[in-house]
């Protein structure tokens, strides 16, 4: 799982998941035999359902310019603070981009959702079953110090990440049964015969590597500011806790010439500023403190990006499609709370919120409401009432499911009045939602049931999320509910989300195209209690953790994507979440110093900006020559 620990006001940057950090798929080449009767599969990479785009002997992906120059600096924002560079363990919070000292054995590409290549491992081999897989690692990988990368090192990562990593990843990397250094650049995987057999070669392919003789001396359980060892294509520039962390390209990265790596790795400087504030944040871009922005704030993108250096042609403005799912980004209630436990209660709360009324007089009508987990996927999004397929899925858990996952279509928020914040008739349907959960009104106009008011505390760490926030507690309170804001610094509110501490959060996460085990990490019941998981909502149902196995195991696209409408349309019919808004676009800003490799369609999967983009020296010698740069 990759964690991000910034926000935006509006629509926020996500965590993005996976077991691998990307799904895998089957690549046939020179099939042997095994002794269980299987054929072996050998091949420079692995892909889930189909034959990789790449094939064996390819120069560079699709997506880059492999005569890209190198040079230069990309620099952007972080919201909040750091006081770590390690991203693996539960304590310190993480600078961004800190995972980028590390090499993993694969490499995932931005044209394909679930292909991997070769980075640290030269080639694979695994059987059909896919019970096991052997990484072949080339003998000329090395850390930072020159020392090799070892079969022993990749055995060392996986049992310290079990042993001392986040919480969570012991949960992701649960089914696998060991591993094991065959020689000093053969490693091998087992996996849990009963386990998602087609995500685990992409979480043992994903494994970021450490060096073990590096933490003979250290305790990787520690937070530090100390550069790690690792293997990657950057090292430590510049580190101020809390304000600032640069990172260097290295010259002598043993990488650099890989087919997966040729266009890429362009800026000599990678460089992120933080912030405590979104408003903050903009008008240090617009004085230059950064080169490159994606906004998030509607507010700010329609009324403000019209300042001298955007008229003088030195900053360049750009709307750019995205090809992911938007992010499932909304309101998630803490299921751990008694509270929350009636649907009806968590149901009534969402109606409360009025996005049209949001959309028109806060967001300048740029977006769109969120109704589905896997919002803006067309092939991934539930619709209309359940396929006879998704039937076959569903019956056997009804029992822990909605009963309106069988009865009515998937579900979709009612519309509320885009010019009066306070709805009447969602209003009153959220009333009488309250009402039939046993919570009534008292004499002093707040809702009680045994005793007890009902209290809900949305917790917030950005200031510009207030003029969000407050109108929705405005309609919460004419409900009966004792609602309120409480906006905390970015590190307090970091420690409360990985300890569970609050009622209801914002939190976007970033779905993939072809999810998989790693959904266990956000809606699991084996994550439900592991402190610093993505399982904010705290839910643990014996039906959704069903048809997660369904999703990790599907031998098909067709059957994923069945798998993945009927958790989607259970999910939504829980109201786990009171979903908020998406774009299906990019906003982005930046000084006019950097090309790229396309022009107004990026790839699938991500703009590439901190990688595949590079610096245009006579556009910098313009800018200078203007006194702009």
């Amino acid at each position: 799982m990759i964690r991000t620990t910034t926000c935006a006001a509006t629509s926020r940057p996500a965590r993005f998941l996976g077991s691998a950090f990307l799904a895998l798929s089957l690549a046939l080449a020179s099939p042997g035999l095994a002794q269980d009767g299987d054929s072996i599969i050998t091949s420079h990479g692995v892909s889930s359902f189909g034959e990789l785009k790449y094939p064996a002997g390819f120069t560079h992906f699709d997506y880059v310019n492999p005569d890209a120059p190198k040079g230069g600096e990309m620099s952007t924002w972080a919201f909040g603070t750091f006081d770590s560079l390690t991203p693996y363990i539960l304590k310190g919070n993480a600078a961004a981009l800190s995972s980028v000292f590390y090499d993993s054995l694969l490499t995932g590409t931005l044209d394909e959702p679930d292909a991997m290549y070769g980075l640290l491992a030269e080639s694979v081999e695994y059987p059909e079953n896919r019970e096991w897989i052997i990484f072949h690692m080339r003998p000329e990988a090395t850390f930072r110090d020159g020392s090799p990368v070892t079969a022993e090192d990749v055995v060392f990562s996986f049992n310290v990440l079990v042993e001392k990593g986040l919480p969570a990843l012991r949960v992701q990397f649960n089914d696998i049964q060991k591993a094991e250094a065959l020689d000093e650049h053969t490693v091998k995987f087992t996996f849990n015969p009963d386990g998602p057999l087609r995500e685990l070669l992409m979480t043992a392919g994903g494994l970021p590597v450490f060096s073990k003789a590096y933490y003979e001396s250290r305790d990787f359980a520690e937070s530090s500011l100390e550069p790690p060892m690792g293997s990657g294509a950057y090292e430590l520039l510049s580190v101020k806790p809390g304000r600032s962390v640069a990172y260097k390209r290295r010259d002598d990265y043993w990488a650099k010439d890989l087919p997966v790596n040729v266009g890429k790795n362009n800026f000599d400087i990678l460089r992120i500023e933080y912030f405590a504030d979104y408003s903050t944040a903009f008008e240090a871009f617009k004085g230059g403190a950064y080169t490159y922005r994606e906004e998030y704030q509607s507010r700010i993108w329609a009324t403000s990006y019209n300042f001298p250096a955007i008229e003088e042609g030195t900053v360049k403005v750009e709307t750019l499609s995205d090809g992911r799912p938007a992010g499932t980004q909304g309101f998630w209630f803490n299921l751990r709370r008694d509270k929350f436990q009636d649907p009806r209660v968590r149901e009534a709360i969402g109606m409360a919120f009025n996005f049209q009324w949001s959309n028109e007089s806060l967001f300048y009508g740029l977006y769109d409401r969120t109704d589905s987990f896997w919002e803006n996927s067309e092939t991934l999004q539930a619709s209309g009432m359940p396929s006879e397929a998704e039937l076959e899925l569903l019956e056997p858990i009804r029992e822990f499911i909605p009963e309106t996952v069988f009865t009515e279509e998937a579900f979709v928020p009612a519309e509320s009045s885009p010019t009066e914040l306070a709805d009447r008739r969602s209003l009153r349907s959220a009333g009488r939602l309250l009402s039939d959960a046993g919570w009534e009104v008292g004499d002093d106009g707040y809702r009680y049931k045994d005793g007890k008011r009902l209290t809900v505390e949305v917790l917030n760490d950005s200031p510009s999320f207030d003029r969000i926030i407050n109108p929705y507690i405005e309609n919460l309170k004419r409900l009966g509910i004792e609602a309120s804001a409480n906006r905390v610094d970015a590190a307090e509110a970091q420690e409360r989300e990985k300890n569970f501490e609050y009622d209801v959060v914002t939190q976007r996460f970033a779905m993939s195209q072809t999810p998989g085990d790693e959904l266990r990490s956000i809606f699991g019941s084996d994550t439900a209690e592991v402190p610093g998981s993505a399982n904010i909502a705290g839910l643990s149902n014996e039906g959704v953790d069903t048809l997660i196995d369904k999703i990790a195991n599907a031998k098909s696209r067709e059957e994923l994507t069945t798998a993945v409408h009927a958790l989607d349309r259970v999910l939504r019919a829980m109201h786990i979440w009171v979903p908020q808004w998406y774009k299906g676009v990019h906003h982005i800003a930046f000084i006019d110093v950097y090309d790229r490799p396309y022009t107004d369609t990026p790839p699938p999967y991500g703009l590439g900006e901190m990688s595949i983009w590079w610096w245009d020296e006579e556009k910098a010698e313009a800018l200078r020559a203007k006194g702009a740069l």
